[in-house]
């Protein structure tokens, strides 16, 4: 059979089929005309999908005339998978007869669905259910084409689209060098103000960018991905006025796990409602391996509350400030309430505020790398619509500037010594016990403070390295690593470790520290009971009541060592008890 490509003029045609074929499955994130040549055998539709399943065959109908697509697989990738091509099969002179007529019903019919082109383009300070919602980000990305993409990471339980919203300067693929940020409201269904701050910031952004040289220095800089309702169910049954309440659901925050496990987000914010404050890692406490569910543990730690210090305080407090202190009155740090305490500067470390098993910005940052903080914007959790453009006014200029924040610290590539860039390489700044991973371009991103530090890098079948580098103020630094293939074979010592003769022993920890929730069983040794231990227990009861089902734990690193010598922890230490802390810590 011969494949032949025809032209159809109308691009709206192509989207309003798919609309109706596939997005309900939501595969598409999407489409655009990729030739537009005169020859009507020359145009073809590029699509782009979110996942990488396969879809063989979709039949475009109208009337009598059916036509079989068919996707063509390209040796191009993108950001959410592999890039496609649309070929139409069937007789040219059919489609050709009717090309006029199906342009102009299907067009019409996405036009009169969306209202694109005839409505002006506003958002209000009112409460905006999930059709409304869906709607405007609909809008957004028809209008604004070159500056937004919509896309969606799943499906709630009642089948409502998970929707994010990237807006960026180069909306549909990553840019290299430059970071990915994240913002996730309406976690909670009645926590309702961040999902129209939400609204709001994708409303600024756009309309701003071009005149406003902030906006569009970010917009240049950094792809911004928003997800303004992670539990839409929840908010369509949630009433306005009421402060208390709110539950999470299981396929809202698996799709939330899987999304952050694709992407390489540097820094992110996680908003919620009922206080005014700006907390950070980690919730999660010494303590808490002696719990066995999160009421348990709440009511123990209630007791004896006080802080849990993440390798990177430092950093997670200036992101705070920096949240709290660009708001119009966090930083004040009043209470919402004279029965409950203020904050100091508006910020708090959340152990000591609210212990909490498994939260999720302990699972953005030490599974992930991600730096997240909780934003809690106001003491009512959903409060009258009167009220939402006070609280866009308040926080405006703060979400703006925290997302910024992902342009300080050192950033860089890791590469081999031709110069072709190394994937998951580990990466750890000296002394802060928490690694991250390179992308597939070899890229790497921390936020630092000003000062002096050394990164120590590692990667399979490479020598380690450790580079000395001053972070400063007025702009990140940048730098390449350079890593050379290991000239020797790893020999055994007396205790069975591997390690390079003649060279500082490493070894690359990346499929140690990165384990996914689902990546087999660890029991953390009773005789650790530091923070990372707890966190390896507290993660498990994390999945168990935040995410809703439970999983198999992850493997101990005693019998990963046995199973694969590339989980084997390598650097000797004198005292054995102290190199079985080192494993554990290794092994969240």
């Amino acid at each position: 059979m011969v494949l032949t490509t025809y032209l159809l003029n109308d691009e709206g045609v192509v989207v309003a089929v798919l609309e109706r074929q596939m997005l309900a499955t939501k595969e598409v994130a999407f489409i655009s005309s990729s030739g537009g040549g005169s020859s009507e055998h020359a145009a073809h539709f590029a699509l782009l999908f979110v996942s990488s399943h396969s879809i063989t065959h979709l039949e475009l109908l109208s009337q009598n005339i059916a036509s079989e697509i068919n996707i063509v697989s390209y040796s191009m990738y993108r950001m959410y998978g592999p890039i496609f091509f649309v070929s139409i099969l069937g007789a040219f002179r059919e489609i050709a007869a009717a090309s006029q007529h199906i342009n102009k019903d299907l067009t019409n019919h996405y036009n009169a669905r969306f209202h694109v082109y005839e409505e002006p383009y506003n958002i209000d300070f009112t409460y905006h259910n999930y059709e409304q919602m869906s709607r405007f980000l609909r809008t957004t990305s028809l209008r604004f084409q070159n500056l937004t993409a919509l896309y969606s990471i799943g499906k709630s339980v009642k089948g409502r689209d998970l929707w994010v919203m990237v807006v960026s300067s180069s909306p549909y693929e990553h840019m290299i060098g430059k970071p990915d940020v994240k913002y996730v409201a309406n976690i909670h269904g009645n926590e309702a103000v961040g999902r129209e701050l939400m609204l709001h910031l994708i409303y600024f952004f756009v309309t701003n960018y071009g005149s406003d040289p902030y906006i569009t220095w970010i917009l240049d800089n950094t792809r911004i991905h928003i997800l303004p309702s992670m539990n839409p169910d929840g908010f369509e049954v949630s009433k306005e006025g009421y402060c208390e309440g709110g539950q999470g659901s299981q396929p809202e925050t698996e799709a939330v796990k899987e999304w952050v496990s694709k992407i390489q987000f540097v820094l992110s914010g996680s908003l919620h409602g009922g206080a005014l404050v700006a907390s950070y890692p980690f919730d999660n406490t010494p303590n808490s391996r002696i719990c066995r569910s999160a009421p348990l543990c709440a009511v123990f730690q209630s007791y004896t509350s006080a802080p849990s210090i993440s390798p990177d305080d430092d950093v997670f407090q200036h992101l705070s400030l920096v949240y709290s202190q660009n708001h119009g009155s966090m930083y004040q740090g009043l209470p919402c309430s004279p029965s409950q305490p203020g904050f100091k500067n508006g910020i708090t470390n959340g152990a000591q505020w609210y212990p909490l098993t498994g939260g999720m910005q302990d699972f953005n940052y030490v599974w992930n790398g991600c730096m997240e903080i909780t934003l809690e914007l106001s003491c009512c959790k959903y409060p009258p619509a009167s009220d939402l453009q006070f609280y866009w006014e308040e926080n405006r200029v703060a979400l703006i500037k925290f997302l910024a924040e992902a342009h300080r610290g050192v950033r860089g590539f890791i590469i081999d010594e031709n110069g072709n860039p190394i994937e998951r390489a580990s990466i750890k700044v000296k002394s802060r016990d928490v690694s991250f991973l390179t992308t597939k371009y070899g890229e790497f991103w921390r936020i630092l403070l000003p000062g002096i530090y050394k990164l120590e890098v590692y990667a399979n079948g490479y020598l380690p390295r450790e580079v000395e580098f001053r972070v400063v103020e007025q702009h990140p630094t940048s730098f390449n690593v350079t890593l050379y293939r290991a000239s020797r074979h790893p020999i055994e010592d007396e205790t069975g470790s591997n390690f390079y003769n003649g060279n500082r022993d490493h070894t690359n920890r990346d499929h140690v520290i990165h384990f996914r929730p689902h990546s087999g069983t660890n029991t953390a040794s009773e005789a650790n009971s530091g923070i990372f231990s707890s966190l390896s227990n507290g993660f498990n009861s994390f999945v168990n009541n935040w995410f809703g089902q439970v999983v198999e734990e992850k493997p101990r690193c005693e019998e990963l060592r046995e199973k694969n010598s590339e989980l084997r922890l390598v650097k000797r230490v004198s005292d054995r008890e102290s190199e079985e802390s080192k494993a554990l810590l290794f092994c969240i």
